[in-house]
């Protein structure tokens, strides 16, 4: 919820001049590219994972948990 949050508040610090709305769609899209992005398995972007900053920005592997939790979070950013 927190990295959701932190994603909704960087998009309105972004796109200060746009609807709040704007900011929402945007942190979803991001949010859930992220997550979805972790099914996608490979050589490559498994070394990425197993880094510090890596594993901070994709993390380890998708959890449909998470896309609610970012929902949530970025609702309670909004409010």
């Amino acid at each position: 919820m927190l990295w959701a949050m932190m994603v909704y508040f960087g998009m309105r610090f972004l796109l200060a001049h746009k609807a709040p709305p704007i900011a929402m769609l945007l942190s979803f899209l991001f949010s859930f590219g992220i997550e979805f992005s972790q099914l996608y398995q490979t050589d490559w972007i498994n070394q990425i994972h197993r880094t510090w900053l890596g594993a901070l920005i994709l993390g380890h592997g998708f959890l449909t948990a998470d896309l609610i939790r970012y929902t949530i979070g970025m609702f309670i950013a909004a409010v």
